[in-house]
C-alpha cells in the first residue's frame, strides 16, 4: 500500500509518497522558491528567431521562455498567418503549408502561455500554447480536439464509455486525457470535474484580457493540495500531514473532491520528524549518491549530465546459486524495478541509457524488457518510450522532465572542482604554483623579494618534496623566495607578493 507523508515547516515544505516504506517521490516547495511549471502567463514576444523556428517570451522572470514551433497550438498559428497574409478562411491551404514562426509572431506581440518545464541550467522555461488544465479524472486540453485514455484503463468497454461521456460533455473544439483515476466512475463525478475545469478555463482567457503583460494569469494549486488530487486513489493507505491546520485544509479539499477518502486523512502528533520517522531522510540522502544498492547485492551506478542519464547495472556481490546466466536475469529483473523507482525519486527525465548486464539468451533479454515496460507502466505517471536492447546491449528510453531533479534542488556544485567530481592532484597544483612563480620572477629586479601564501596541506608538501625547485628559482633570478602557511586558503588557491 502506499502512503502520502507530508511535513511542513515555516521554511519548507515536503512530500514523499512511499510504497511498502520504500520512497518513490520525493516534492519539495519552500516560500523562497517559485514554481513555474502549469502555470500561465501573459507573455510579451521579445525576439523571433527562424533559424532554429523559436520565439522568447517575457514572463516576467530572470531569464525569458523559450517557445518553439512544434508548441504552437496549430489553430492559432494558422489564425495568426490569415490575419498577416488575408489567406482564404478555409483551412485547408495553410494546413497544407509548412508554419513558419516568423509570419506566426511579432516583437511586441502579446500571447498566452503555459509553462510545460521548469528552467534548468543556464535555459528558460519551456513554453507552450498547447495547454492543459489537470483535474481529478480528466486533464483539460482547451485547444487541442482529441481524446486520450489512460493505458493502464485495459478493459475496452470501459475505455470507450468514458470516452463518450467525456466526448459529449466538452465543447466543440476542446478534448481531454482520462486519468486512470477515472475508471468506473460515476458520470456525475466525471461531469463535475469537467464543468469545474471549464470555469477555469474561463477566467484564465478573461485574466489574459485584462492582465498586464508578462503577468501570471493563474498557477496550480498549492503543492500539498496538487499532489493529493494526482496520487489520492484507492491505493493509498493514508495522507499523513505534521500540521494540524494543513490537515483541515487538506480534509475539506478532499470533502468537495472525493469525500469517499476524507477518513484517511490523518494528523501525526509525534515529537520525532515524520521523515525520521518512516526513514525518508535517509532515503533522499541514499538518492543523492551516484550508487544505489539492490537488496541481491548488486548495484546502480546512477550519472547524470546536462544531455542524458546513464545507469549502469552491477552484479556486485550477488554470486547466484545455480548458473551464471540465471544469476545475471535475477539481478537485471530486480535492477529494472529500481531503475524505474530512482527515475522517480531522482525525478529524472530527457535521454536515459540503461547499460543492463549482458545476456547470452534472447528468451532472457525479451523477458527484462517486457518486466521493465510492465514496471514503467504499473508504477510511473510519467510519460516515456523505451527502444529495443541495442546491439551494445544498451537500452535507451526518453521520460517527460518535470522540473528540476532532486540533486539539482538539494544539492550546488563543488566550488573546487565545479561539478566534475575529481580535483587537481596535490602534484599538480604544485607544479601550477611553481610555473606561476617563475612567471612571476621574469620582471623582478635582482636582489628582490616574493611572498608566496600556501594552504597548510600545499605549504607542507612544497617545503618537502619540491624544496630544490624553489632554491633553483632563487639563483634564476637572485632573489629571496619566502613561503608562508596560510590557514583559510583553499588549497588549490594561493597568493604571490612582490617586494
Amino acid at each position: 500500500m502506499k502512503k502520502i507523508l507530508i511535513n511542513k515547516a515555516p521554511w519548507q515544505t515536503r512530500i514523499a509518497l512511499t510504497r511498502d516504506g520504500r520512497t518513490q517521490n520525493v516534492y519539495l516547495s519552500a516560500p523562497s522558491t517559485t514554481h513555474l511549471e502549469r502555470s500561465y502567463f501573459k507573455g510579451r514576444i521579445t525576439k523571433v528567431l527562424p533559424g532554429i523556428q523559436t520565439a522568447f517570451v517575457d514572463i516576467g522572470q530572470d531569464k525569458a521562455g523559450f517557445l518553439h514551433i512544434s508548441e504552437i497550438d496549430r489553430d492559432l498559428a494558422i489564425e495568426k498567418i490569415s490575419k498577416i497574409t488575408q489567406l482564404d478562411d478555409s483551412p485547408k491551404r495553410p494546413r497544407r503549408e509548412k508554419l513558419d514562426i516568423a509570419k506566426i509572431f511579432n516583437e511586441g506581440d502579446d500571447v498566452l502561455v503555459q509553462v510545460s518545464k521548469e528552467p534548468v541550467y543556464q535555459k528558460g522555461a519551456k513554453l507552450t500554447t498547447c495547454f492543459t488544465l489537470p483535474g481529478r479524472f480528466i486533464v483539460l486540453m482547451p485547444n487541442i480536439p482529441r481524446i486520450g485514455v489512460s493505458k493502464k484503463i485495459e478493459d475496452r468497454d470501459e475505455r470507450n464509455r468514458l470516452k463518450e461521456l467525456v466526448q459529449a460533455k466538452l465543447p466543440e473544439g476542446m478534448g481531454a486525457i482520462i486519468r486512470t483515476s477515472a475508471d468506473s466512475t460515476d458520470i456525475k463525478e466525471i461531469h463535475k470535474d469537467i464543468n469545474y475545469l471549464l470555469g477555469t478555463w474561463e477566467a484564465i482567457q478573461k485574466g489574459f484580457k485584462s492582465a498586464d503583460p508578462a503577468a501570471k494569469v493563474h498557477e496550480d494549486l498549492e503543492l500539498t493540495l496538487q499532489i493529493v488530487r494526482d496520487h489520492l486513489d484507492d491505493d493509498v493507505e493514508a495522507v499523513i500531514t505534521d500540521d494540524r491546520d494543513n490537515q483541515q485544509q487538506i480534509s475539506q479539499f478532499v470533502k468537495k473532491m472525493a469525500p469517499e477518502f476524507v477518513d484517511r486523512i490523518r494528523y501525526y502528533n509525534n515529537p520525532i520528524n515524520i521523515f525520521d520517522f518512516y526513514g525518508i531522510q535517509d532515503q533522499i540522502y541514499e538518492a543523492l549518491q551516484k550508487k544505489a544498492n539492490l537488496k541481491s547485492g548488486g548495484s546502480l551506478i546512477i550519472e547524470t549530465t546536462e544531455a542524458m542519464t546513464v545507469v549502469d547495472v552491477n552484479t556486485g556481490k550477488f554470486v547466484g546459486k545455480t548458473n551464471l546466466e540465471d544469476t545475471i536475469l535475477k539481478t537485471n529483473l530486480e535492477a529494472a524495478e529500481e531503475v524505474v523507482r530512482q527515475l522517480r525519486l531522482r525525478n529524472i527525465g530527457g535521454l536515459i541509457v540503461i547499460d543492463f548486464i549482458d545476456m547470452a539468451t534472447a528468451a532472457n533479454r525479451h523477458k527484462l524488457m517486457r518486466h521493465f515496460e510492465k514496471m514503467l507502466k504499473e508504477q510511473d505517471r510519467f510519460q516515456s518510450v523505451v527502444l529495443k536492447v541495442s546491439e551494445f546491449g544498451l537500452v535507451q528510453m526518453t521520460r517527460k522532465r518535470s522540473g528540476k531533479t532532486l540533486q539539482q534542488q538539494l544539492t550546488n556544485d563543488c566550488s573546487t572542482c565545479r561539478g566534475s567530481g575529481h580535483m587537481k592532484s596535490i602534484q599538480t597544483e604544485c607544479f601550477e604554483i611553481l610555473r606561476n612563480v617563475e612567471t612571476s620572477i621574469l620582471d623582478q629586479k635582482p636582489g628582490s623579494e616574493i611572498i608566496i601564501y600556501l594552504n597548510p596541506e600545499m605549504f607542507a608538501y612544497i617545503t618537502q618534496e619540491h624544496y630544490n625547485p624553489l632554491l633553483a628559482l632563487e639563483k634564476m633570478f637572485q632573489g629571496k623566495i619566502i613561503v608562508e602557511s596560510t590557514p583559510g586558503l583553499e588549497r588549490h588557491i594561493f597568493k604571490i607578493e612582490k617586494n
